[in-house]
């Protein structure tokens, strides 16, 4: 078997990457779902040989040792750090959509009109999707798979900081496509780190259908201002977790401290933290924060409560901040309505949290919070396609058309009407 450097191959103009992509979506929407499954179970099993594993690793470690020429966040870093572990967790979540009922074919209306004409609506693919992303070379595998196991063709555009994990992620994907007898181009990825090169592709619309940027604001701001195809934003995440007055301690304690510490550089850890005035362990809540590792920052009335909080320059400014590190916001807040001014003003509509064991509370938070996603009494970290039984996701849309939240196999297809007759013609 070559390895997988070996195995890389694919180049062209965006004119040509758009043009391959529509021949090969042609290709992939006639084909079977157990096709389709197939090539994720060999994926899968691939990802699973040792001697895999190590060329990942070692394909990562050039990358790491990039990132630190280039001098890129810690937060970003880690993101781009690949483990046996993580790799495995690829690979598990190729298999877990594979198990998925397929989307495509799926009837969601039927009914025979008053002309005798039987009509049904159904779901197909959506055609090709171009998504461009930062740091995190698992999006390559989840894109890639959630797109094949839908009937969709896929153009991936990962960061320079991540080339050579990308491109040998891609390369095991692209060979399971080509084993099972489909074209390589049902899956491409884009070596060209320039960025002109995006913009090039940006204005590919006869054969691209769908945009999906994940990323930090410049590039959504980018994508977004220099594109006329539709584009699902997967944009930053600033969350917030409300703890109210009657919340219980060890619950509020052990969900902050997940929220923000289990994996600080992900979009679905918090950044505020609000807490009821009234609350009556505010300085032992935030002692076990800092004991867990977190650098607090804090308003005038928190610093007051708690003075090893550090203060903030401009709390308007940080508190609209995706500080994707240890640093948490803190205010303390009069009301359950002045925390949820606070989410309106700052939040980015990803994810807001409530630990309360007041029924009243929880109902007016889910009701009058404007977001993404909704955790009442657990962790933000939850908000994720793998977490929510979806496998993996295409990202999480903080927008409202089309899907908000996770974007997963079924929001990769569109629908069809079939209408059915036998002579009717229009009078």
């Amino acid at each position: 078997m070559s390895t997988v450097a070996e195995r890389n191959t694919g180049a062209g103009t965006a004119e040509e990457f758009g043009q391959k992509a529509r021949t090969a979506f042609r290709e992939i929407r006639k084909t079977s779902t157990a096709l389709r499954n197939q090539i994720l179970l060999d994926a899968a099993a691939e990802l699973e040989e040792r001697r895999v594993q190590q060329e990942l690793l070692e394909a990562n470690e050039k990358d790491l040792k990039q990132a630190d020429a280039m001098g890129i966040s810690e937060a970003l870093k880690e993101r781009l750090t690949l483990t046996t572990s993580r790799i495995q967790s690829m690979a598990d979540s190729l298999r877990e959509i594979a198990a998925f009922p397929d989307p495509v074919g799926e009837v969601t209306l039927g009914r025979t009109l008053k002309n005798g004409v039987r009509m049904v609506q159904k779901r197909v693919p959506l055609g090709v999707v171009f998504t461009v992303y930062e740091s995190r070379p698992n999006v390559t595998i989840d894109v890639g798979a959630l797109c094949i196991k839908s009937g969709n063709a896929a153009i991936l555009r990962g960061g320079k900081e991540a080339i050579h994990s990308n491109i040998a992620l891609h390369t095991i994907l692209a060979s399971a496509v080509e084993r099972n007898g489909l074209s390589r181009d049902c899956v491409q990825f884009v070596r060209e780190t320039d960025r002109q090169f995006m913009f090039e592709l940006l204005k590919q619309e006869q054969t691209i259908d769908l945009v999906v940027p994940r990323g930090g604001e410049g590039l959504i701001r980018a994508v977004s201002e220099n594109t006329s195809i539709a584009v699902v934003k997967h944009d930053k995440g600033v969350c917030n977790l409300f703890v109210d007055e009657s919340a219980d301690l060890e619950k509020a304690s052990a969900i902050a401290i997940n929220a923000k510490l289990q994996r600080p550089s992900v979009c679905n850890a918090i950044e505020n933290l609000l807490i009821h005035s009234s609350f009556p362990h505010i300085a032992v809540l935030l002692e076990r924060l800092k004991d867990a590792g977190a650098i607090l920052l804090g308003c005038e009335e928190t610093r007051r409560i708690y003075p090893d909080a550090a203060a903030m320059e401009d709390p308007r400014q940080e508190y609209a901040t995706e500080y994707l590190d240890q640093r948490l916001a803190v205010k303390l807040v009069s009301s359950l309505d002045e925390a949820i001014e606070f989410i309106d003003q700052y939040g980015s509509g990803h994810s807001e949290a409530i630990v309360s064991d007041s029924q009243r509370s929880i109902l007016k938070f889910r009701d009058e919070v404007d977001t993404a996603a909704i955790l009442v009494n657990c962790s933000t970290r939850f908000h994720d396609g793998g977490q929510m039984g979806m496998g993996a996701e295409v990202g999480i849309s903080t927008g409202r058309m089309h899907v908000r939240g996770p974007m997963g196999v079924r929001d990769l297809t569109t629908t069809t009407y079939v209408l059915e007759g036998e002579g009717q013609i229009r009078s």
